[in-house]
């Protein structure tokens, strides 16, 4: 419950309320717009909950008001049943695989579609309905009810499309989820110029997936004390992923068929009593692949007896967990003392594949048949908020984690793409870490317009089998929060993070393959710098408001010769809003993100003799319009959203050595109108017209035919070039009556 409640609306001016529990409420008195001054007839909005006896405490003039004609409008009780149905239908203008991702309007045609909300309110009873979108592949349909204060339940089903391309074509057939073929007539060849079949044998495969997630769940109350609660999820993903099948120097991409299944477990019970609170939890989840592996016809000229390849996919694994959490409220320094304690255990024990299915190589027998793979973890977490006096508070956080690694380390074969068996052997590694991170907050109101804050962490993390053991990172800040107007607001921030570590094993990363120079971005020692300011103005007496931000981040990797050397990023953005009447509104926003970052590389594997600097800027504008009443019953919304982005690759390369990237392009636009026709107080229309374009240069898929690289058998994705026109109509009916 907030200290201090905020709206309220009287008829008197500067009368105080204060409750029987203690809380003060200012109350502005004002009769209601529009309501005729009737004697004793008041409005009273109070956004907080207090006794009948605070009326005592009210001044003398108050007392004498009639109260008797007063009614709460914004606390009503229905009773009944009350709905909301639109029915309608889209034309989509064009195919778009990046339109269709997560609308479902991926293909033209026209679309049928189906939403809606309900409620109803009985006998102490409540049952709420919601529909979304369900025509379509992004359709969504929830139910929840239940009596408040005994029991209540949750239903829900949704499906979520995912379209990555439609430009794609494959040679490949999938007969079943573990297993591509090439043609009957297929000519293998070296190169992909030499695949005489290779246009004739290529099939439009979209990559593309849908989630579905099916939801239930209940709560009971047992008592006074005691909660309990019980939810389940089942979520499926069926659809074309790509993956890499490599052939030594060459590759195919395969268009590779999955379907993965998770079911996740969420149940305990919860116990309050004053102040008090504690949940005992247990979580479960459970990941199901229906395919074990991907078996698929090598393209390319290869290796005696490798002329197929086989992949290992993502194996079925469980993870349970045990937690308990609580919370306690002190009257010493009114503070709040919050803790949760989790204690999981990971598993995967499928079997595993042999070395390789070729039958002219023998690699010997594997170590064991299955991983064995085993993973314990351990939080803990601790908070202390306290108010030690009015104007001060601060906050003390602790947490801990930690991933205990337990899998069986064994000597492996090597077999490099079922074309040889290397000497030597590889062992698995087991990573585990620690980490710990400790927060310090203090907030202060020095003056009735000023509050000062600081903060400060700690955060430090232990991790086996890898270049940086130890590292720790600190970081504190500041912040100024200056309000000398009720329309004038700023806030500044900033402060400083460094991160250390104890040493970078070169002995280690030398074993692993690696330039001993070199040193990974989240392992290696950075200084940062960051502020942020934001000027909010919002005069009463303007129909304008406005707010500006502005961040800044530096980072600095001093100690770094090879990998990362430096990054920024400056993000700038502005936001304005315009009543323009009481019926007409304007908005407008606009942003703009830079960030750059600045690397070093080696191409001989020793000092580095060549840099490298890469530029990313997006810049977004936004405007929208809205009138309510164009004409008699008529509503518009107007929006309008203009995006682009640009990354350039700045190469310096060793000497004799051309290397230059064409910039990455991207430009978004996204013109919408709607409107609503209210032609009786049940009945409404809608048209939404909308425009949406997406267009992107990016060199890594132009001109990338499926035979364009000699090595390579691409799936020929193209860069996304779409421009869609959307025609929509709907009616909305309103039916059901509700009694207060």
């Amino acid at each position: 419950i907030p200290a201090r409640a905020e709206l309220y609306q009287l008829s008197y001016p500067g009368a105080r309320l204060e409750s029987s529990f203690g809380l003060e409420i200012d109350a502005v008195i004002g009769m209601r717009n529009g309501m005729q001054k009737n004697k004793g007839t008041l409005t009273l909005l109070v956004a907080g909950i207090f006794s009948v006896s605070a009326l005592a405490t009210m001044p003398a003039a108050l007392a004498q008001v009639d109260t008797s004609g007063w009614k709460c409008e914004y606390c009503p009780f229905p009773a009944g049943y009350e709905a909301d149905v639109e029915v309608g239908a889209t034309s989509v203008s064009d195919d778009a695989a990046r339109f269709g991702n997560a609308t479902g309007y991926d293909e033209s045609g026209v679309y049928a579609n189906v939403d809606g909300q309900g409620v109803y309110a009985g006998d102490g009873y409540r049952l709420n309905w919601m529909a979304e979108d369900l025509g379509l592949d992004s359709r969504v349909l929830t139910i929840d009810g239940g009596k408040p204060g005994r029991f209540g339940f949750h239903l829900g089903y949704s499906d979520l499309p995912y379209r990555l391309f439609d430009s794609t074509q494959t040679v490949f057939t999938a007969p079943s989820g573990e297993r591509l073929t090439l043609p009957s007539d297929w000519v293998a060849a070296s190169q992909t110029s030499n695949m005489t079949t290779l246009p004739a044998s290529l099939r439009p495969r979209n990559i593309e997936s849908d989630r579905k997630t099916l939801s239930v769940g209940a709560d009971v109350e047992a008592g006074s004390d005691f909660s309990f609660f019980v939810d389940y999820r089942q979520q499926q993903r069926e659809g074309v992923g790509i993956v890499a099948g490599s052939n030594f120097s060459q590759s195919a991409l395969l268009p590779r068929v999955f379907d993965f299944e998770t079911d996740l477990i969420d149940a305990g019970v919860n116990y309050a009593r004053g102040p008090l609170s504690l949940s005992l939890a247990w979580f479960g989840s459970f990941f199901t692949n229906n395919a074990d592996s991907l078996t698929y016809d090598n393209p390319f000229l290869t290796f005696p007896g490798a002329g197929q390849g086989r992949l290992a996919q993502e194996p079925d694994n469980e993870f349970t967990q045990v937690s308990l959490s609580g919370s306690y409220r002190a009257d010493v320094l009114r503070s709040v003392i919050a803790f949760t304690a989790a204690a999981g255990q990971g598993e995967q024990d499928e079997n595993l594949l042999p070395y390789t299915i070729n039958p002219l190589l023998s690699a010997g027998s594997l170590p064991r048949a299955t991983l064995d793979g085993k993973i314990d973890t351990m939080n803990y977490a601790l908070t202390l908020t306290s108010r030690p006096f009015p104007k001060a508070r601060i906050k003390l956080s602790y947490r801990y984690d930690e991933r205990d690694n337990q899998t069986p380390r064994s000597d492996w074969s090597r077999v490099v793409v079922d074309g040889f068996v290397a000497p030597g052997s590889d062992m698995n590694i087991p990573y585990s870490f620690e980490r710990a991170r400790l927060s310090v907050r203090a907030d202060y109101r020095l003056f009735d317009t000023v509050r000062l804050s600081a903060g400060y962490d700690r955060r430090e993390v232990d991790r086996d089998f890898q270049e940086v053991a130890e590292q720790t990172e600190d970081t504190g800040y500041g912040r100024l929060r200056w309000r000398p107007t009720p329309a004038l607001e700023l806030d500044v921030k900033g402060g400083v993070s460094k991160r250390d570590v104890d040493r970078y094993d070169e002995t280690f990363a030398t074993a692993l393959g690696q330039n001993p120079l070199l040193r990974k971005y989240h392992l290696a020692y950075r200084y940062r710098e960051f502020g942020e300011v934001t000027l909010a103005f919002t005069p009463a007496e303007f129909p304008v408001s406005l707010a500006l931000n502005a961040l800044y981040a530096d980072d600095s990797y001093s100690e770094s010769v090879l990998g990362l050397l430096a990054g920024d990023e400056l993000h700038i953005a502005a936001d304005i809003g315009w009543t323009v009447s009481e019926r007409t509104s304007l908005y407008v926003n606009v942003s703009d993100e830079a960030i750059t970052s600045e690397q070093a590389g080696s191409s001989v594997f020793a000092a580095p003799n060549w840099t490298a600097t890469n530029d990313d800027d997006f810049t977004t504008i936004g405007a929208g319009l809205r009138i309510r009443g164009l004409m008699d019953g008529v509503d518009l919304r107007l929006d309008y959203t203009h995006s682009n982005g640009e990354s350039e690759i700045i190469v310096d390369p060793p000497a004799g050595v051309t290397s230059e990237f064409p910039e990455l392009e991207s430009e978004f636009d996204d013109l919408r109108l709607t409107l609503s026709y209210q032609s009786s107080e049940r009945l409404q229309w809608n048209l939404d017209l909308r425009y949406y374009r997406f267009n992107t240069e990016d060199w890594a898929l132009e001109g990338l035919a499926p035979a364009a690289a000699p090595s390579l058998l691409s799936l020929g994705a193209a860069p996304y070039d779409e421009d869609v026109f959307v025609v929509g109509f709907g009616v909305r009916y309103s039916i059901g009556v509700s009694e207060e």
